[in-house]
């Protein structure tokens, strides 16, 4: 290359522009994000989360008002909810006399309201009493249905019945079961009696208005009877209760000849 060529060349070199060269390449780190998606304005978010919840309250307050609108709902919340109208006491060692004593048992007293049935279940959970241990009733009765139910929890968890309180030592005191009571009492696997506690009976009838009060009565009489034969009472008891409206008290020889009573104890 001649001496011309060289100067030439290093005049292009020393240019302001100088050679063509790419621009450089931006790293893929760098590039622009994508411009960010619209979004709802915030009041209009708050709106919606409040509407939802409105309507979720209103679905319950509905639920609720269906609910304590049907015949003796509120009887039933009061019940189960505000006021039960049973009252519980568990007794680690209860002495029914020499022969049974140191039994746990959970002390049942007050009406049979119409929500017992839960409330006993609940009651039962509580005290932890196995099969053998005792409910020991002292009751004027209630709501037959709810009696029939506890019955059966009784009956179902092998647990005995007597009739009666008991004082802080766990001896038990004279006591009385009637009417709906009577059907708790049965459910007993086994039933003792407690000398001076008494059984009391009389026809059950409905206190709710009926098209046919013959028929409902006939009802009433034939679940009363199958209930009663289930649980190994003899259909005696329910001709006992058909005489008459009024409480009929048993006699001890009365109870145990109809083997609602079935231990005695040291009744003569």
């Amino acid at each position: 290359m001649s001496s011309e060529d060289r100067q030439e060349e290093n005049r292009f070199r020393r240019s302001p522009t100088g050679p063509a060269v790419a621009a450089p390449r931006t790293p893929a780190s760098q590039t622009s994000p994508p411009p960010p998606q619209p979004q709802p304005p915030r009041h209009k978010r708050h709106f919606w989360s409040i509407a939802i919840f409105i309507l979720m309250v209103s679905g319950v307050c509905i639920r609720a008002y269906r609910d304590l609108s049907q015949p003796d709902a509120w009887d039933y919340w009061k019940d189960q909810y505000v006021s039960p109208s049973l009252a519980s006491q568990v007794i680690d060692t209860l002495n029914l006399d020499a022969s049974v004593k140191g039994r746990r048992a959970l002390f049942v007293s007050g009406t049979i309201g119409p929500a017992a049935a839960n409330w006993f279940r609940d009651r039962l959970d509580q005290a932890n009493l196995v099969p053998g241990d005792i409910v020991l009733l002292a009751s004027p009765g209630g709501d037959l249905a709810q009696a029939t139910i506890m019955g059966e929890i009784i009956r179902q968890r092998g647990l005995a019945t007597a009739v009666g309180s008991a004082d802080a030592s766990g001896r038990v005191k004279p006591a009385y079961c009637a009417s709906a009571c009577v059907m708790v009492y049965a459910g007993g696997k086994t039933r003792f009696g407690v000398l001076g506690s008494a059984l009391g009976v009389h026809r059950f009838v409905t206190t709710r208005p009926v098209d046919d009060p013959v028929a409902e009565a006939q009802r009433i009489s034939g679940a009363v009877l199958g209930y009663m034969t289930k649980m190994g009472v003899s259909s005696a008891i329910v001709e006992a209760m058909s005489e008459t409206r009024e409480i009929r008290w048993l006699s001890p020889k009365q109870a145990l000849a109809m083997n609602l009573v079935t231990d005695p104890l040291g009744n003569p």
